[in-house]
């Protein structure tokens, strides 16, 4: 489990961009967050990946202080962070290689296993021994997926992954997603693409360095007034679904899932 506790964290210039955040996500939990630019999704993650620490509060997983220096290599087997841009996550020019540094770095067994079990489970394998600038930047996604992956993390930690791909892109990076979900992963992901938040469990709205709501994904239909309170988009699914419902036709949103 991921708990933090009054969490708050700010700049070195005083600027607060965490407010008083007290989150708990339960193992196999698939969680979106969404929320405006500067809202305070990404130090949100970093901060659950333990790349941010917390000014003040504390933040655990699986019972380990993220803020003691000396937990960081055990929290990169648990926790694995997907950025938008898979360029900066990138950094061997061959697929096999790059996807092997992480595993050594963190003292692994059985690399060679690991690399083509993450390669399969992204459907990637073709490519363990493509060069990555070959790739597109779909392809280049799939590959920091597939070294999270390979590390054994149960926690994956999305920021965006579908932002600067193409629509084939998104729609094959958000299938991965999905069976990663009901392969058992744990699942903490932003977007500003709302129509991923129906497919998880639980979404949260974030505002000026606070969580101002919590949603069930599966009862958004109750919540489309919240959404709308804080300009943010109704998902076009829900749209339609709105819409036949004036028509008087009533379909169930996971008829349509």
């Amino acid at each position: 489990m991921i708990e933090l506790k009054d969490i708050n964290f700010k700049y070195k210039n005083g600027e607060m961009v965490l407010k008083d955040i007290n989150l708990k996500v339960e193992e196999k939990e698939f969680i979106t967050i969404i929320g405006k630019n500067g809202s305070g999704k990404s130090t949100l993650l970093k901060l659950i990946g333990g790349i941010t620490k917390p000014t003040k509060g504390q933040a655990i997983v699986d019972g380990i202080d993220l803020s003691d220096k000396k937990n960081f290599m055990e929290i990169r087997k648990k926790v694995g962070i997907v950025f938008q841009n898979p360029e900066n996550q990138i950094i061997f020019n061959n697929v096999h290689d790059d996807i092997a540094f992480g595993i050594k770095n963190l003292g692994l067994d059985n690399t060679e296993e690991r690399i083509k079990q993450a390669l399969k489970t992204v459907n990637m394998q073709e490519h363990e021994n493509a060069e990555s600038y070959d790739l597109s930047m779909g392809q280049k996604q799939r590959i920091t997926i597939a070294s999270v992956l390979s590390m054994g993390t149960k926690y994956i930690v999305m920021d965006e992954p579908t932002a600067m791909l193409d629509s084939e892109g998104k729609e094959t990076v958000y299938e991965i997603v999905k069976n990663l979900k009901q392969q058992g992963y744990t699942i903490i992901y932003a977007t500003n693409v709302m129509d991923e938040i129906l497919y998880s469990d639980r979404t949260i709205i974030m505002e000026k360095g606070k969580i101002v709501k919590e949603i069930k994904s599966k009862g958004i239909l109750d919540n489309i007034e919240e959404l709308r309170k804080r300009n943010l988009q109704i998902p076009p699914k829900i749209q339609t679904l709105l819409k036949l419902k004036e028509k008087g036709i009533h379909i169930k949103l996971e008829e349509i899932m």
